[in-house]
């Protein structure tokens, strides 16, 4: 059988001399015969089925490692292999559809950008904020949607606590959506640290407003999957108060790393976010009862601000309280 030159056998098989070269030191195609003399490459016609081959596995973006295995394989075999990579690229290829398709919808400001079709949870909320009895001005910031629940606790005095709850709230908006499974951590620390971004910038433009600050709580669904970012003394409960004070703020000169957490919500969760107006005046005991009896948010928000105010009302106090139902469920 008469051998081609790495030239002829390149023109055959549709790889270039270069590829041939390389597939020769990763032992992916070995030449049939190397002139001791010349270096020349010479190949077998019998070899141009696996060159072949190894040009349709790199088409498709296989690692070289999985080539070498899938072109030395029996078609069976070969096959199998082919089959669990095309799988994991699908998989792969549709994570990275959603995260594209929540990504725009993030950064065009749409509402929604993304349908999560496993998503069976849902919340029920109620948000109740008060100036309380010795504030002149409310500086909690509240939102509560389908998938975002959030308190900022601003500071600064002036209005500039106003403003930077404001602000960092705003930023975080644009989270309520479905956003994909896997990435709600990454979603809430890019917001917050984009927040963190806005209020140096805005505090750089307005000296009035130099030194301000915020606490934050927010929490972000995506189907069962919630996610917990934290900043400061405003806090997030599960249906009864456990005590976490972390006093830190973001601040608009540098501020500070976010505290991120996950969990796996299940029906039945109750959730309460409040500022400090809340924990500081009424005792865990106190804000477990209303939690644990009164069955219906907007009822339990409005009674553990009612609680703040009978204990003095000596700040503004703002609580957010959710249910985690079943998706059939009808929403608020």
């Amino acid at each position: 059988m008469e051998l081609m030159t790495s030239g002829e056998f390149a023109r055959a098989s549709g790889l270039s001399r270069k590829a041939l070269r390389l597939y020769d030191e990763l032992d992916l195609l070995r030449p049939a015969e190397i002139d001791s003399g010349s270096g020349y490459r010479r190949y077998a016609p019998s070899q141009l089925e696996q060159a072949r081959l190894v040009a349709w596995l790199r088409r498709l973006g296989m690692p070289l490692a999985a080539i070498r295995q899938a072109s030395t394989a029996a078609p069976a075999q070969a096959a199998a292999i082919l089959t669990a990579y095309w799988d994991q690229v699908e998989a792969e290829t549709t994570a990275r559809r959603a995260l594209a398709a929540f990504l725009i919808g993030y950064l065009s400001g749409k509402e929604t950008a993304v349908n999560d079709a496993q998503a069976t949870l849902a919340i029920r909320y109620a948000v109740r904020t008060d100036i309380g009895l010795k504030r002149e001005e409310n500086e909690d910031t509240a939102y509560a949607g389908a998938q975002l629940l959030a308190i900022a606790d601003g500071m600064g005095g002036h209005a500039a606590g106003e403003v930077a709850s404001a602000a960092v709230i705003d930023a975080l908006k644009p989270l309520d959506t479905q956003v994909p499974a896997g990435e709600v951590l990454n979603a809430l620390d890019h917001a917050v640290r984009q927040a963190s971004r806005r209020l140096t910038t805005m505090a750089k433009s307005d000296p009035a407003l130099r030194g301000m600050g915020t606490t934050l709580t927010a929490l972000l669904w995506s189907g069962s999957e919630l996610g917990l970012v934290h900043i400061g003394d405003s806090r997030a409960y599960l249906s009864h108060p456990q005590r976490n004070l972390i006093l830190r703020a973001l601040v608009a000169d540098g501020g500070c790393e976010p505290d991120l957490s996950l969990r796996e919500a299940v029906p039945g969760d109750r959730y309460l976010l409040c500022s400090d107006g809340l924990h500081e005046v009424v005792n865990a005991a106190a804000i477990a009862r209303v939690l644990l009896t009164v069955a219906d948010p907007d009822e339990a928000a409005s009674g553990l601000v009612e609680l703040a105010l009978a204990g003095g009302g000596p700040d503004n106090v703002t609580c957010i309280v959710a249910d985690v139902v079943a998706a059939a469920v009808p929403v608020a």
